[in-house]
């Protein structure tokens, strides 16, 4: 079993964690701030994994990661909260972090989550250029997005994409993202243009990215392992204004 430090302004939410991971054998401390807990973590090399949270008073998370893994880059951090999108998922991925964990969470998510952590730390993947924003190899409330090389497939007007997702368990699942055909029209029609930057790669990238929000809202696989895309949510349209952005 792990030594884990929690890191959380909470108390609540420090009593839920200890209680759920004690519970399955993990040592567990605990600190209210990222003073307190840089305090305690000192070098590292008494914990296995750090929980720690994004939003607190005085130094805020992604700050607390940077000095943690400063002091000690072999350091598995778990970011926590519930006000970040994917887009901070991926830039606490970037500081450092082995995951991120979406509040509120079970006490099975937790200890899901906890689980990858400690099986090892997962090298984020860099973009291609600028635009080509992925999260393959990033983990996500305890679920990896391992590959997206496989084809786009195009048939009368949709698009399909398959990518190879692992569970907290470490068993791996082929999910399918669909985009119906109106919905790829509706794409065109938001970035008003026919051919889109990237060609196939656009459409692969935007189903990753609406299958990676799927797993940050849910923290399970769609059902029958199949995401069918119906709107063009808030998040993925502010993905494409980037995307678009960068490539004009």
């Amino acid at each position: 079993m792990a030594r884990i430090l929690v890191i959380d302004d909470e108390t609540n939410i420090r009593m839920m964690i200890r209680l759920a991971l004690q519970h399955v054998g993990h040592e567990v401390d605990t600190a209210s701030d990222g003073q307190e807990g840089l305090e305690k973590y000192s070098t590292g090399i008494a914990y296995d994994l750090v929980l720690l949270d994004q939003r607190m008073p005085g130094m805020e998370g992604l700050e607390v990661l940077r000095e943690i893994r400063r002091r000690n880059l072999d350091s598995k951090v778990v970011m926590i909260t519930a006000y970040g999108t994917v887009d901070l998922a991926v830039d606490a991925m970037k500081a450092g972090a082995t995951d991120f964990l979406r509040k509120p969470f079970t006490a099975e998510t937790l200890r899901g989550v906890v689980k990858a952590a400690l099986r090892g730390v997962l090298e984020t993947a860099h973009p291609e250029e600028p635009g080509d924003l992925t999260y393959v190899l990033t983990t996500i409330n305890g679920f990896r997005l391992e590959s997206s090389a496989s084809k786009v497939i195009k048939e009368d007007g949709a698009v399909q994409c398959n990518f190879t997702v692992i569970n907290p368990d470490g068993a791996s699942t082929q999910c399918s993202v669909v985009l119906p055909a109106y919905m790829v029209e509706l794409v065109k029609a938001q970035a008003d243009s026919e051919k889109l930057p990237g060609g196939d790669r656009f459409w692969q990238a935007l189903c990753e990215e609406a299958l990676a929000n799927f797993l940050w809202q849910h923290a399970e696989y769609p059902p029958d392992n199949i995401l069918r895309v119906d709107d063009l949510s808030t998040s993925l349209r502010r993905w494409m204004e980037v995307v678009l952005f960068t490539r004009r």
